[in-house]
């Protein structure tokens, strides 16, 4: 076994050269692709390549959102604390996570719901455009179609990416019939990591110039 010898502040770049070379003949749009390597950057999983979901004008729309100081709203505190502090700085944007929140506890407990359903409730008194980031709750995809059918939120763009078994393949697909920008990682695959390696990307394109 021989080791590569790669200096520490390189090793990114040549993981980034690894995935497009073993990426090979498949072709994924310039504006996205940045996007789908970072995703599979960060999982070591290539079948992002063909589930990574984009509706046409999501990349632009995120784009839009974070010049304009979006507020980035996640279903875990994982998310959020993965979302490069830095980048959000330069943008004027920050990431949210309300999932400890006690009136979060509270409005789930009245209402039956789970918190993160009721995340996507305080989500949408917030001012400003708007992204939310979803790794882990499918129930916070459903709520959150919901509200955008009630007309009491209308995000930038929704990056929707769970992982499990219990209704998040469905979740997901709900999520691209409602009529705003999406990046969705079709199937059960998702998570934490991949939410903010999504958002990662698209604050790149902005502050790595």
């Amino acid at each position: 076994m021989r080791l590569a010898q790669v200096l520490p502040q390189d090793i990114e770049k040549r993981s980034m050269e690894i995935i497009g070379e073993e990426l090979g003949q498949l072709v994924i749009p310039a504006e996205r692709a940045d996007i789908v390597k970072r995703v599979i950057h960060t999982s070591a999983d290539f079948d992002y390549a063909r589930t990574l979901i984009f509706s046409d004008d999501a990349v632009e729309k995120g784009l839009a959102a974070l010049k304009q100081g979006a507020t980035i709203v996640t279903d875990t505190n994982m998310a959020a604390t993965g979302i490069n502090k830095g980048a959000l700085a330069k943008l004027g944007c920050k990431a949210l996570c309300f999932m400890a929140d006690e009136d979060v506890a509270q409005r789930a407990k009245e209402a039956g719901s789970t918190r993160a359903a009721a995340c996507m409730e305080k989500a949408a008194a917030l001012a400003g455009p708007l992204i939310i980031a979803v790794g882990n709750a499918p129930t916070a995809l459903v709520r959150l179609h919901e509200l955008i059918k009630e007309g009491k939120i209308a995000p930038a763009l929704i990056i929707g990416v769970p992982v499990g078994f219990v209704n998040v393949v469905e979740a997901k697909e709900l999520i691209m019939t409602g009529g705003v920008p999406f990046i969705v990682a079709r199937g059960r695959k998702g998570g934490s990591n991949v939410a903010a390696a999504i958002c990662n990307a698209l604050l790149y394109k902005l502050t790595r110039k």
